[in-house]
């Protein structure tokens, strides 16, 4: 199996350390066709390599040279220890190297471990060595250490602990345990290597002579044996604790940590080994070999496997004989395998290894227990035990496992770091697990730092912010989990063993091994290829509990919080500690009836002492009220969890609000709130982040009471929902009480049942939020926010003003007799006026140009509103004169509307307003008209200027009725512009029939009343709901034509005059249709609504008949009498006709329904229509 080295221009890995990038110390060596091996030094505290000494002939390595033992950056470790290595002394030795190289546990890595420990275990199926390791797992890491059996019960001889385990160990291997003292032999050939070690690096071949102390050195070498290996920190307070620095004991003392790929398997390993320079590559390694004793398969392979973690290229053997230097030979890395006395196949080395790892892999699943990885010295069994197991079923109570805390501290610390580097959510499920982990290790009461900062990185797995479509079930599967996190796997750790040092008698395999986790029944199975498999799983229950419901992912949230809320406040100490609350006793939530001014000051005054805390507070360097120190770990974690679960009951609160639960939205923006006061209670200054959520809480508790007041109808349902609590809510309460009373915020969050009070509250909520914003060091922050809480302060305030409107509006409602507007109308004009004026600079000043329309249309309606309250009604209910005060509002309304459409500019892109603002308008001029004509100021102007008023309101008026755009207004559009026609119409009649003496202005006034009658009629054509209206214009016009008629002399012009009134009259048929319908309509569906349904009065058509009646009798009479005189046939037939309809109208019964009469009309002005069109016919040429 001699292969090739890949890598022709070879590098050694033991310079510099790995930066992370590709320059990074590497080599690739293939061995043969099947092995592979890849290492790359993370970390290296030894110098370059410098040559070796070349050690004369005959030198006598019993001698000491004159540096040894003294500190050698050459040697390092190696050195300082006649036993060349200090793995012995590091039982945690994994656990420095994973807290140094956090980032590679948990995926990258497969085997965290001493070099010492993997070749232990890769030479197990070679050795009939005891192997003893503790082995723990972190995701698909495994970290190995050596479990010194014998150093565990000599320590539980002197403390008790333990003593499960030695009685454990005694009932397996059927004997009674005694320590085993180590050969002079096995001390004599550690000090002949540890003196041939520092000859190499002293570069002198002269034997020193020998101290006079000499003598005794061997005896103190032989005493200094393995020393305490168990560091008693572990059991430190939680005072002092840092889950972020190691403890003692834990350190990475190695000279180099090494990334070694040995085929596909992954490990970081810690090395001691000594490497030199010279030979024909600039690494080479020293071994110092007794001439007399061959080299067997176990030290082939320990040289072999030394040399490729170590990407040593070459092996430097220096041969000895009773300590004296024989002779010096090079040997290449890949001729190892093949010396003679020691050939192995690499190949099965690699089965071996791949047997093992999956061995453990299978069997060492539960994260956070320590697993023990035993073979009896002699035996072919390895049995896999859970100690943690083990441990629990112990009845004795000082029953502890030294290696609980340092798995903790590593799988916070591994979680700790993947938070950080990885956001993206499929490693959450991983993350989650291992904090699971880290918790159920450890005992609150001894370590609440690390219980409590777990449970806070818990709650931040679970995002708050983020909409239904930004989670699926997707991305927090696959990826990167892996087996690793799958579910609650342990780590553990192997101890280190030489097959030159056994210090466990050899026994027989005991018969009952049920009590084991995992068995390999004989190690000749380690050889077989692919004996032992496994395949990484994903399990199910154990994924991130992701959900789409905001409202699950907060209780998560939390429910963490909590947890860590308690540990922080078991660990902290105080004389006087506040009373204890009932957890089990709900805290009342209050709520207010009724609203005065006392009320809104107490907000104010809250308020403002709440702003006044400000960005910027004192420092706090006394205690706090629950006793912890300011700068504390405390004090930092309450401040983070306080600030979470402020976070958690903000998104509930606004989940409830989408959800129209605005009783359970203002309970939880409470709780926001008072988590909020708690932290501003132990925090010394407030972050800008902190400070802008806080106003996002104070906008949101602003719109929960705004939707409060807009739905008192639904205030039972609201209170309920206020009122309850969960018992969580009531724990995490009784935790902020710890630190202050939370009552900042009672009477902003209370549930009132005054709508008046709830937009006082709401608008003063919008002031703060306001205030915060415009503070000092947040005013370039959230431009994006500070518009938003301007627009809702902008539209509380038109709320407000609205409110206070509309309470002015219901005063002259209730007002029997309007002689004078009272002080408390007028009180309430000023307030809406002062709201809308104030909303409308919130609007300006982020050129809301929409919502400023609609607040000046608000305005606009408010003067409206002042200008009705007045006019004057006598005890009689009879209306005076259109006084001034009424027109000087009217047309301060009229000039909000107008800035109103200017504000808008053009119709495009808010259609709805402007229509609105239009109509509003129109609607304005139009009143302004029908009060000016109607109840016309004769007393103070001329009746020509109120016409003129009139006719100048009702133009205006006329011109913003929108005919051409069809929307809903339309129709409405057309009745108010053939009602402005009729006005018009009418008020040019009046003034002709009053107009004496100027003829020019009365054939002006006929002009223009024939013009408005006109458009009137084809309006009102155009609507198919206003058939009175129509009948009583062409009524009117009929009045007009007869007035007309009068004034005339001649017959042939009263003639065409009543001819023309006629076929006025006959198109009053169409009106007539339409009457006729809806009274038949209203004859189908009886009962007190059918005349309402209809859309029709039956009294105003009464009305509208006792004037056509009249009329129409008169008008055929006054024909019959003209046409009498005129001579022809034509005449003679129309007057039949006149004369048979005219008696007909006399004969009609006036007590008939009123449905019969509107058909009779119907049939004459039909014969009357037929007749006139024969006349048409006949007079054709």
């Amino acid at each position: 199996l001699r292969g090739p080295w890949n890598c022709p221009n070879f590098s050694p890995p033991y310079g510099a350390p790995d930066s992370g990038n590709s320059n990074s110390v590497e080599a690739v060596i293939c061995l043969g066709s099947e092995i592979k091996s890849r290492a790359v030094v993370k970390y290296s505290a030894a110098p370059p390599p410098t040559t070796y000494a070349l050690l004369q002939e005959k030198t006598d390595l019993k001698l000491p040279p004159a540096n040894w033992l003294r500190e050698s950056s050459q040697l390092g470790p190696a050195g300082t220890t006649v036993l060349g290595s200090s793995s012995r002394n590091k039982p945690f030795s994994s656990f420095g190297m994973a807290y140094d190289f956090i980032d590679s546990i948990g995926n990258d890595v497969d085997v965290v471990s001493d070099s010492e420990n993997i070749k232990k275990l890769l030479k197990i199926p070679y050795s009939k060595s005891h192997v003893s390791m503790a082995v723990h797992r972190v995701g698909r890491t495994l970290l190995l250490d050596e479990l010194d059996i014998q150093e565990l019960f000599m320590r539980s001889s002197q403390t008790g602990d333990w003593t499960w385990l030695k009685e454990f160990y005694q009932r397996l291997v059927d004997q009674k345990w005694e320590r085993k003292k180590k050969s002079k032999e096995h001390w004599y050939q550690k000090a002949i290597l540890s003196k041939f070690l520092y000859y190499s690096i002293n570069g002198d071949a002269t034997a020193e002579p020998v101290p006079a102390h000499s003598g005794s050195h061997d005896e103190e070498v032989k005493e200094c044996g393995p020393g305490p290996s168990w560091p008693a920190t572990f059991t430190s307070s939680s005072d002092s604790e840092t889950p972020t620095t190691p403890k003692e004991g834990l350190r990475n003392d190695f000279a180099r940590n090494i990334l070694w790929t040995f085929e596909d398997i992954h490990m970081l390993v810690g090395s001691n080994m000594p490497i030199f320079g010279g030979g024909r590559y600039p690494a080479v390694s020293l071994r110092l070999r007794d001439n007399n004793k061959p080299i067997n398969v176990l030290t082939g392979i320990d040289y072999w496997l030394d040399n490729l973690m170590c990407n040593v290229p070459e092996l430097v053997m220096c041969f000895h004989v009773n300590g004296i230097v024989q002779k010096y030979e090079m040997i290449k890395t890949e001729d190892i395998p093949h010396l003679e006395n020691s050939t192995f196949s690499t190949r099965v080395v690699k089965d071996i290894a791949q047997n093992i790892l999956s061995f453990l892999k299978s069997n060492c699943a539960k994260e956070g227990h320590t697993y023990w990885l035993f073979k009896a010295s002699g035996s072919d069994i390895v049995k896999l035990y859970d100690l943690t197991t083990l441990c629990e079923e112990a009845a004795e109570e000082k029953c502890q496992n030294p290696f609980t805390l340092p798995v903790a501290v590593l799988l916070y610390k591994v979680a700790s770091n993947m938070m950080k580097k990885n956001q993206n959510r499929k490693h959450y499920g991983t993350i989650r697990t291992l904090l699971l982990n880290c918790i159920k290790l450890l005992d609150q009461g001894r370590h609440p730092q690390i219980i409590a900062s777990a449970n806070y990185m818990l709650s931040e797995l679970f995002q708050l912010d983020e909409s239904p479509e930004e989670i699926s079930a997707e991305s927090f599967r696959g990826g990167g989990s892996e087996d690793s996190y799958s579910e609650e796997e342990d780590e553990e750790e192997l101890p280190e063993d030489s097959d030159e040092n056994s210090s466990y008698s050899t026994c027989s395999d005991p018969p009952d091994i049920s009590r084991a986790v995992a068995v390999i029944k004989s190690v000749v199975e380690l050889s077989v290829p692919e004996k032992y498999k496994y395949t990484d799983q994903i399990r199910p229950n154990y994924a991130f509990p992701f959900s789409h419901d905001k409202e699950e992912r907060c209780r998560h949230v939390l429910s963490y919080v909590l947890k860590g809320l308690k540990a922080v406040d078991s660990s902290i100490k105080k004389e006087s500690d506040l009373p204890a609350a009932d957890p089990n006793t709900p805290i009342p939530l209050k709520y207010e009836e009724g609203s005065d001014s006392t009320g809104q000051n107490a907000v104010e005054k809250e308020i403002s002492l709440l702003l006044d805390r400000g960005p910027y507070q004192e420092d706090i360097k006394h205690p706090t009220r629950s006793g912890m120190i300011p700068g504390s770990w405390q004090h930092r974690m309450k401040l983070q969890l306080f600030l979470k679960a402020s976070k958690a009951y903000y998104v509930l609160s606004e989940a409830a609000t989408n959800l129209l639960k605005y009783g359970r939205a203002l309970r939880y923006i409470k709780l926001a709130l008072q988590c909020h006061d708690a932290y501003c209670s132990v925090s010394s200054s407030l972050h800008p982040e902190v400070l802008l959520f806080h106003s996002q809480c104070l906008s949101l508790c602003g719109d929960i009471q705004l939707m409060l007041a807009q739905n008192a109808s639904s205030r039972a349902a609201y209170l309920e929902e206020y009122n309850y609590q969960t018992k969580e809510d009531q724990e995490i309460l009784h935790s902020l009480h710890r630190e202050c009373s939370c009552q900042a915020f009672n009477m902003a969050t209370d549930l009132a049942m005054d709508p008046e009070y709830q937009l006082f509250v709401s608008c003063k909520c919008y002031e703060a939020a306001f205030e915060l914003l415009t503070s000092s060091n947040l005013k370039t922050q959230r431009p994006n926010q500070l518009a938003q809480v301007l627009k809702r302060l902008g539209n509380i305030r038109n709320e407000m003003g609205v409110f206070y409107m509309n309470q002015a509006a219901a005063m002259q409602t209730e007002k029997e007799v309007k002689l004078s507007v009272s002080a408390a109308e007028q009180e309430m004009w000023k307030k809406s006026f002062s709201f809308f004026e104030k909303g409308l600079k919130d609007f300006e000043a982020i050129d809301d140009s929409t919502n400023v329309a609609l607040l000046l249309c608000n305005t606009g309606r408010l003067m409206r509103i002042c200008a009705q309250a007045h006019c004057a009604v006598s005890t009689d209910v009879s209306r005076g004169e259109f006084s001034p005060e009424e027109a000087l509002y009217y047309n301060k309304g009229i000039d909000y509307y107008l800035k109103a459409m200017k504000s808008l500019g053009t119709r495009e892109g808010h259609e709805a307003v402007w229509d609105s603002v239009n109509w509003e308008l129109s609607t304005t001029y139009f009143t302004l008209a029908t009060l000016l004509q109607d109840y016309a100021p004769l007393s103070r102007k001329a009746q020509e200027q109120i016409e003129r008023e009139v006719t100048e309101a009702m133009m205006k008026s006329l011109k913003y009725c929108d005919l051409q755009t069809e929307s809903a207004r339309q129709p409405l559009y057309q009745y108010r512009a053939a009602t402005i026609h009729h006005r018009l119409a009418s008020m040019y009649h009046s003034c002709f029939r009053n107009q004496v003496g100027n003829e020019h202005l009365r054939k002006q006034h006929r002009t223009l009343a024939e013009l408005h009658y006109g458009k009137a009629v084809q309006l009102f054509l155009s609507l198919r709901d206003a058939p009175c209206e129509l009948l009583r214009v062409q009524l009117e016009r009929v009045a007009f034509a007869e007035f007309q008629m009068a004034g005339q002399n001649s017959t042939s012009s009263k003639m065409k005059t009543l001819s023309g009134a006629l076929e006025i009259m006959i198109e009053t048929r169409h009106a007539f249709q339409l009457i006729h319908k809806d009274l038949l309509d209203e004859g189908k569906t009886p009962g007190p609504e059918s005349s309402a349904s209809a859309g029709i009065s039956t009294q105003e058509v009464q009305k509208l008949i006792g004037v056509f009646e009249p009329s129409f009798s008169f008008l055929l009479l006054h024909l019959v009498k003209l046409m009498t005189t005129s001579n022809g046939t034509k005449e003679e037939e129309a007057v039949k006709i006149y004369k048979q309809i005219y008696s007909r109208l006399l004969r009609a019964d006036k007590a008939s329904p009123l449905v019969h009469r509107v058909a009779l009309y119907l049939e004459l002005l039909e014969q009357l229509s037929h007749q006139s069109d024969c006349n048409d016919n006949v007079s054709s040429p």
